[in-house]
């Protein structure tokens, strides 16, 4: 590809290049080294020497499509040029001067690590090249679970909700490192992780499985955890979404939510996990488009509340690192303002970075528009930047940005962090019930299996599909297992077909995904009771499905559908590991969601 071409001395040339410029800026005598220039005066003369197009770029954060930083596929170019007005990263670069790119699976940057690491070096190339070269920060939502950008054959470990259920802050911890590292070597050094909001509401619909669970301190302890894992890998972590997404039935992506949390209840449930990451030295923090009567009454979307990130992220938590928007083109931060003040308005709450506005021209033209109008102060940009360039500088990025082939090779998906994946994936499987002893199950016993379920698209596009990884996975156990997928909303010929498939097997293992009221999910399950072929209900998305499920003989939550958690649940299952995940979330009765079917702790154990 074109970018592979670029030798490891010509990036090495770029570095030294740009660190001249860099050095330049500050005191080069030897009486100034004798003295030591504070980096932040060093970082000050960098941001003294940029136009003030290019302080405003450093500020945003945005989308860009393509494998490759300078020649992707035409397909992509039309898609930037419809989108973002540029044809390439490196364009959107010169143009906007940005001080970082997010990938996206769906924005073809992640096809696989050694194209990834080679769009990350085109990508600080195009920085280095500026008037002023300065590195970018190049960050994606890689929570693994079930958001995960980028997949096999890099290492995909549990997610938060999984590792809640496993308890052990060093396996979250392990996994962040692992994670972190992976990340790293491919040019990534800003993750939006860990999740830090407690999800005390099941019927939340866009946090869920994201969260480490409903308990504040067992939430702060895995959040802590990570947040060491990660940045002990050498990459930027993110706690989100403050002030706190846990309590809500609106998906901020098309609604906005309000948390009618008291204060009190603020402090009680919702600040524990943030002042852990805080505690933890936390690099950034991201907001969340909700609205908080108890902490800001105007009502105003917490990415543009002054009072919630500046009287209480910065003063009372005395939190002085990077603040990142959540995604400024979700509508949870749209529908109160318009897309030419919300960057304004989130920058004047104390926002660092402005995450992937839906239109960069318009976001960028309303900032400097505020800045020469006085609505925005030169020196409160200034303050961020610096904040901006301290990140950048932590992570090395001013030293060399660029990462090699070799180090892809020596870290990503290697033998002994595809082993450790598995082994804490196995601590975290839970299984809910089990009344008559059905699990473990015994191939010699129950050899012959029908895995059915639902089939949901890979959170990374590289795994799955469920029904088949199970039943691979079981027959690699010894079992004779076939796979028929029954979707998450299964018809009457489906369900027909799969009580028919029923018959004769030993034992059907149902994927369940977020089983409701209404969902065709329970009358297949009803069916496939009725036929008396034992049946295993796992839940691989949301622990809550049992509830509305009789007569299965076994349940089993995996909390995602991701191979690694898959892979686990299907040893668990036969026995080949011992089931150690206690729930993190309470499981309400679905007939009395006042009453609790299962506190939070309760999972089984084979004699």
């Amino acid at each position: 590809m074109h970018d592979r071409n670029v030798s490891r001395r010509t990036l090495l040339t770029a570095t030294a290049v740009a660190a001249g410029a860099i050095a330049s800026a500050s005191p080069a005598s030897a009486s100034s080294a004798v003295t030591g220039t504070s980096k932040d005066d060093r970082l000050k003369r960098l941001i003294a020497r940029m136009s003030l197009e290019e302080k405003i770029g450093q500020l945003f954060v945005m989308r860009v499509y393509g494998h490759s930083a300078t020649a992707p596929d035409q397909a992509d170019i039309d898609a930037n040029l419809k989108e973002i007005g540029v044809r390439t990263a490196a364009e959107l670069i010169e143009r906007y001067h940005v001080g970082g790119i997010i990938y996206f699976a769906w924005a073809h940057n992640t096809r696989d690590p050694h194209q990834i690491a080679e769009l990350s070096n085109g990508i600080q190339r195009a920085g280095l090249a500026q008037s002023t070269p300065v590195p970018l920060l190049i960050s994606t939502d890689q929570e693994h679970g079930i958001v995960a950008r980028v997949g096999k054959p890099a290492t995909l470990v549990p997610g938060a909700m999984a590792l809640g259920a496993g308890g052990s802050r060093s396996d979250a911890r392990t996994a962040a490192r692992i994670a972190g590292s992976e990340l790293a070597a491919m040019g990534i050094v800003q993750n939006y992780a860990p999740v830090a909001d407690v999800n005390v509401n099941p019927a939340n619909p866009v946090i869920g499985v994201r969260s480490f669970g409903s308990e504040p301190d067992a939430v702060s302890r895995m959040v802590a955890a990570q947040v060491r894992g990660y940045q002990g890998a050498g990459i930027a972590a993110t706690s989100k979404h403050f002030p706190g997404h846990g309590d809500t039935s609106v998906d901020s992506h098309t609604g906005i939510p309000v948390i009618t949390h008291t204060r009190e209840e603020w402090e009680r449930i919702d600040a524990p996990p943030f002042r852990a990451a805080i505690e933890a030295g936390i690099d950034s923090i991201m907001t969340a488009h909700i609205q908080f009567p108890a902490l800001d009454p105007s009502n105003d979307p917490a990415t543009l509340s002054r009072p919630i990130l500046t009287g209480i992220l910065r003063e009372e938590l005395g939190y002085d690192g990077v603040v990142v928007t959540d995604a400024l083109n979700m509508e949870g931060v749209r529908i109160k303002y318009g897309d030419d003040r919300v960057p304004v308005l989130a920058l004047l709450a104390g926002v660092d970075q402005l995450l992937n506005p839906p239109d960069l021209a318009v976001a960028w033209n309303a900032v400097l528009a505020a800045v020469r109008g006085g609505e925005l102060s030169v020196a409160r940009i200034e303050e961020s930047i610096l904040r901006i360039l301290r990140l950048k500088e932590r992570l090395g990025l001013l030293r060399d940005p660029f990462v090699s082939a070799r180090g892809v090779d020596r870290t990503v998906g290697t033998r002994s962090h595809l082993a450790a994946a598995d082994r804490i994936a196995e601590g975290t499987t839970t299984v809910l019930t089990n009344p008559d002893g059905l699990l473990p199950l015994s191939r010699r016993s129950r050899p012959n299996l029908l895995v059915v379920g639902a089939d949901p698209a890979s959170p990374s596009g590289t795994t799955g599909p469920p029904t088949t990884v199970l039943a691979n996975a079981f027959t690699e156990l010894g079992f004779t297992a076939g796979a028929l997928s029954t979707g998450t909303a299964p018809t009457a010929a489906k369900i027909a077909e799969a009580v028919a498939a029923a018959g004769g097997k030993d034992v059907v293992v149902v994927a369940t995904y977020n089983v409701s009221a209404t969902s065709s999910q329970r009358t297949l399950v009803d069916r496939l009771v009725a036929t008396g072929v034992p049946v295993v209900a796992l839940a691989i998305r949301n622990p809550y499905d049992i509830a509305r499920l009789g007569g299965v003989g076994a349940a089993v939550a995996s909390y995602s559908w991701t191979d690694v958690e898959l892979r686990a649940a299907a040893r668990v299952i036969a026995g080949r590991a011992r089931p150690e995940g206690r729930l993190p979330v309470p499981v309400q009765r679905a007939d009395d969601p006042a009453q609790t079917l299962f506190p939070v702790g309760h999972g089984l154990s084979y004699r």
